[in-house]
């Protein structure tokens, strides 16, 4: 049965391809907040990033369950919708909006950073590392609305080669410099840190744990979603503890606490580089400190160039990230349409993309990097309280939906089986919403500011719309009637040697999904009866070649091509077995002249009668001289089985 592939997300992705871009942009916060956190927590840090991990992990089981029921891009805002209604989907997904906004901000505040530190010293002060963070966004916006693509293949290699040199620093700094009793003397309980830099480093080193929602965001795109799903997301936070939980304990080692004259204490690790220290560049900074000998100058080029590039893609993904949310929340109706509207030429949601990275580069602008982990920290908290929520109410309103994958622990109550691990990760993230927002008056200011506008926003166009707060309303997209709407992840083009048709490939092309090797064409030479099927026909065998060659031309790399040798009436055969050998899932052909009582050819209507996949005919109109006419509309002339 043929499947046909609108303009959507193919499930195309396993369980690794998941993990390994999820771990690419959660990976990329280390080399931001190891130093966000020593600025705050001191000698506890490394007890900080385990207690944020375990909030991690529970908020990484709620995200495993509901997205394992519901395997639609939107994250916490989808989940909010299924278990609430469409105001909380819509304040989960404003909250998201936030998230997204400051990894923006905050991945292209440090690109500069990791420059500066081993090519040209001024990108890692200010104004240097606003310019050219500003810098980054604005290009990363641009290609966006242009619609270049990203190339996962990339982006998983990159990936894992930064996992690979952060568990090769991990293991160096065991060898050259990590000390027990270095971590023991970092720490002076209730002095360094207070108190209060304690609780408020918790929910700032959330911000490691940036990009949760990734593969949430990638659901439409899994495959066997029910079982990949959740084995990605346990096999990112194995790969997240090990890392989250051994470098800053090499970072505290390698620069530890340190007491002034005045009898307050620091680490490098947590100061700027006005100060003389690493917190623009932390993990760089670790390197700085390690004895690699002839080493020591290739790995700090390296570390600082890998840290660059990672953050330049976690930049990226930020700006993926928002043309989704936009695109996805105005479909819904929670904003404008002009905002989700695509460009006419590259089909991109253009507007929502310069709108949301313009505010990223506001955010900017003050040079202050806490006061982004801070703003993070509050959507985050936000959105993954609301994601809990919404668990453990569709364990109470849809107890017996089936449940792929189920988080650990259950409580039961009232006859509900609730959740142990999304009531412990509610606590927690709650707890953080307002210990950051209680303690921070700016932060409060600021993201009460942020939901303030987004409700007004969200209230007036509900209003215009005539519609209500709560009611679900989706923008009718008109169902695809041609061709052109569709796409077709392998298509057989069918041509007789005696003719090229320029039409049937040109079709082909617009009709392919945009793969390498999508477009298979075959051409058949017809083998007189009097003559041996395999007997030579070099004229006929250098003209088919002729024209695979030129259908390559005209339809790039993505075009194969070869030729087979056929009884006469027999090719309407050859077509639909190779069809279905290649599992295409449309095949292309010209409409030949029109002999006797056929309309079509016997061979057009054997494909019709017997096609394994939906057939596309081709007319190439003949002027009066009988040349090809510039091709015209082609037409669905059989329809698919099944499809």
């Amino acid at each position: 049965m043929a499947e046909r592939r609108l303009h959507g997300l193919q499930r195309v992705l396993g369980t690794y391809a998941l993990a390994s871009s999820a771990y690419g942009n959660v990976g990329s916060s280390i080399y931001y907040a190891l130093g966000l956190v020593a600025s705050f927590a001191l000698g506890l840090t490394p007890v900080v990033f385990v207690l944020s991990g375990v909030i991690f992990y529970l908020t990484a089981a709620t995200y495993a369950e509901a997205t394992a029921m519901f395997p639609e891009a939107g994250g916490s805002s989808s989940f909010a919708r299924r278990a609430f209604n469409e105001f909380w989907s819509f304040f989960a997904a404003w909250g998201q909006m936030l998230n997204y906004t400051i990894t923006i901000a905050i991945s292209a505040f440090f690109v500069p950073h990791y420059i500066g530190g081993i090519l040209w010293s001024p990108l890692r002060h200010s104004p240097g590392d606003i310019i050219g963070g500003i810098v980054v966004v604005a290009v990363l916006a641009a290609i966006n609305v242009l619609g270049a693509k990203e190339s996962a293949g990339v982006n998983v290699l990159l990936a894992v080669v930064d996992f690979c040199t952060q568990l090769l620093l991990v293991v160096a700094g065991a060898v050259l410099v990590f000390s027990p009793q270095t971590l023991a003397d970092n720490i002076h309980l209730g002095v360094a840190p207070t108190w209060k830099n304690f609780l408020i480093s918790i929910p700032v080193a959330m911000i490691a744990y940036t990009g949760i929602e990734t593969i949430s965001n990638m659901a439409e795109e899994a495959r066997d979603e029910e079982k990949t799903i959740p084995a990605a997301i346990n096999r990112v936070v194995i790969a997240v503890f090990v890392i989250y939980a051994s470098l800053p304990a090499v970072a505290l080692s390698a620069l530890p606490v340190t007491q002034n004259a005045d009898g307050s204490y620091q680490t490098l690790l947590g100061l700027t580089e006005e100060q003389g220290g690493y917190a623009g560049d932390p993990v760089l900074g670790v390197v700085k400190t390690l004895d690699l000998g002839f080493l020591q100058t290739p790995a700090e080029i390296y570390v600082g160039l890998l840290a660059a590039t990672i953050l330049f893609i976690a930049t990226n993904a930020g700006i993926i990230g928002v043309s989704r949310l936009v695109y996805s929340m105005g479909l819904h109706r929670q904003m404008p349409d002009r905002l989700r509207r695509l460009h006419p030429k590259y089909g991109t949601p253009w507007i929502g993309i310069l709108v949301f990275g313009f505010v990223a580069c506001l955010a900017m602008l003050p040079g202050q990097a806490t006061f982004l982990g801070y703003m993070y920290a509050f959507g985050a908290m936000l959105s993954f309280s609301i994601a809990h929520a919404s668990v453990i109410r569709l364990r109470i309103t849809e107890p017996d939906r089936r449940r792929p994958y189920r988080g650990p622990g259950v409580l039961r109550i009232r006859g509900y089986d609730l959740p142990v691990f999304a009531l412990i990760g509610l606590t927690g993230t709650v707890l953080a919403f307002i210990v950051v927002t209680i303690l921070h008056i700016g932060v409060a200011i600021a993201g009460t500011a942020w939901l303030a506008i987004g409700i007004a926003f969200y209230t007036i166009y509900r209003h215009r719309q005539g519609l209500d707060l709560t009611t679900t309303t989706k923008v009718a997209v008109p169902a695809p009637v041609t061709e052109h709407e569709a796409e077709y992840q392998s298509v057989l083009v069918a041509l007789d040697v005696k003719q090229y048709s320029e039409g049937a490939i040109a079709t082909a092309v617009k009709v392919a999904a945009r793969r390498r090797r999508g477009i298979h064409v075959l051409v058949t030479i017809p083998v007189p009866s009097s003559s041996p099927i395999t007997a030579d026909m070099p004229e006929q065998e250098l003209a088919a070649q002729a024209i695979v060659e030129q259908a390559r031309l005209q339809g790039g790399r993505r075009v194969s091509g070869h030729y087979e040798k056929v009884r006469p009436g027999q090719a309407g055969r050859m077509i639909v077995n190779e069809a279905r050998q290649m599992r295409a899932q449309a095949i292309v052909m010209p409409l030949p002249a029109r002999t006797g009582s056929s309309v079509f050819g016997k061979t057009v209507e054997t494909v019709l009668a017997d096609r394994p996949c939906r057939v596309i005919i081709h007319s190439d109109a003949q002027d009066g001289d009988g040349a090809a006419a510039p091709p015209r509309r082609p037409a669905l002339a059989g329809l698919s089985g099944g499809s």
